[in-house]
């Protein structure tokens, strides 16, 4: 009789499909609860696309088909400055207060990985974000009459292309932040960086050239530039779109690797 040298160990089996829809169901249901976590995503585009609707942007601007200046102008700005400051500054708190308080550390020592953690998170808070530029869209056209996209389609794909370009950005800002402070701290700084590049201050033709260029590279500059572009139906730059795609690929990438359950 033989005797028996070893064991085989199996290996911990991949998290299926199941599994990934677990982790969405329970992270929808940890954002529900936070009720003041929800103000900013859905609260926050009515109250800065109205505010800036009541200002003194009303003139049509020629060859737009009556659209006003808000709504060629302001209103792919005012869309962008909510994605970025939800996807880069809202997000990552949550996820920097989950390391904090030590769930990320439990959460290691399951089958789960950071991808699906991440995945949950940015899901969720996309959907307050559709959710809430949805209602300020809906308000604004009540309120202010807006023509709407002349393009829907490249429309809403310039800004979902913008949306996961914001979200990659943020998760690389969740994956390097060990406080929910330090997360704000290093989001803010993000947001304003590239909102001044972008033109969030003013156009970008009065900053320097190179300063102007970088700025149209980032994913606040290239957004807004898609954005209008789409709305009007014009074709988005295709130095717009790869831009956004850069983007998205090396912040998810960034952010999975960087990522750690504890600090």
């Amino acid at each position: 009789m033989t005797a028996m040298t070893g064991y085989d160990i199996p290996s911990s089996p991949k998290p299926g499909p199941r599994a990934w829809a677990q982790v969405l169901i329970a992270e929808t249901k940890s954002v529900a609860r936070d009720t003041a976590g929800l103000i900013i995503p859905i609260g926050m585009p009515s109250l800065l696309i109205v505010a800036q609707g009541a200002g003194p942007s009303q003139e049509s601007v020629p060859g737009t088909g009556g659209r006003s200046v808000f709504e060629v102008f302001l209103l792919p700005l005012m869309l962008v400055m909510v994605i970025s400051l939800i996807g880069i500054v809202n997000m990552p708190s949550f996820l920097a207060m989950y390391r904090k308080e030590g769930l990320l550390k439990r959460l290691a020592a399951t089958p789960a990985n950071p991808a699906m953690l991440l995945a949950a998170q940015v899901a969720t808070s996309l959907i307050q974000t559709v959710i809430g530029i949805a209602l300020a869209l809906a308000l604004s056209a009540w309120m202010f009459g807006l023509s709407g996209p002349i393009t829907l389609w490249p429309t809403i794909g310039a800004f979902a292309l913008t949306c996961v370009a914001m979200y990659a950005a943020g998760m690389v800002v969740a994956a390097i932040s060990p406080t929910t402070n330090a997360a704000v701290a290093i989001g803010l700084i993000t947001f304003f960086a590239m909102g001044a590049l972008g033109g969030m201050f003013g156009g970008s033709q009065n900053l320097p050239e190179v300063l102007a260029e970088l700025g149209r590279w980032l994913p606040y500059g290239a957004g807004v530039d898609a954005l209008q572009h789409a709305w009007l139906g014009k074709g988005i730059p295709w130095q717009r779109l790869l831009a956004l795609t850069l983007a998205t690929i090396v912040g998810a990438v960034s952010a999975v690797r960087l990522f750690r359950w504890a600090r």
